[in-house]
């Protein structure tokens, strides 16, 4: 029995689709990364954070005090939010305000924790 020129290329054509297939599969991430602070539940610790030094600290903050101030906080994870900058921060803000229209800065997001 012999095998003609095209079965040759059929064979190793779906040889070489598995093997390249599973090598896309092992670099593909499967767990989620120690340091990812992207999923809702990191979103949410970090507003928590925010908010807490927005009430400790009586709302009497420019948005450059609260971010220093978040950064300094001793519940703030610095390995696990080594991505947070001021644009997180203001995303975050906008967040909060998006859910609690009543606020538009964060003396209104003091006096809100504070009712």
């Amino acid at each position: 029995m012999e095998i003609n020129t095209s079965t040759w290329m059929m064979i190793f054509f779906v040889l070489l689709l598995v093997v390249s297939i599973y090598k896309i599969y092992a670099f593909l991430p499967n767990k989620p990364l120690v340091d990812d602070d992207t999923t809702k539940e990191s979103q949410e610790e970090l507003l928590k954070i925010i908010l807490k030094v927005i009430k400790e600290s009586n709302g009497e903050l420019s948005h450059s005090e609260l971010f220093m101030k978040v950064q300094d906080d001793d519940t703030f994870n610095k390995k696990r939010f080594w991505r947070f900058n001021q644009n997180r921060l203001n995303q975050l803000l906008n967040y909060y305000h998006l859910q609690n229209i009543q606020t538009n800065s964060i003396k209104d997001i003091y006096h809100d924790l504070k009712a």
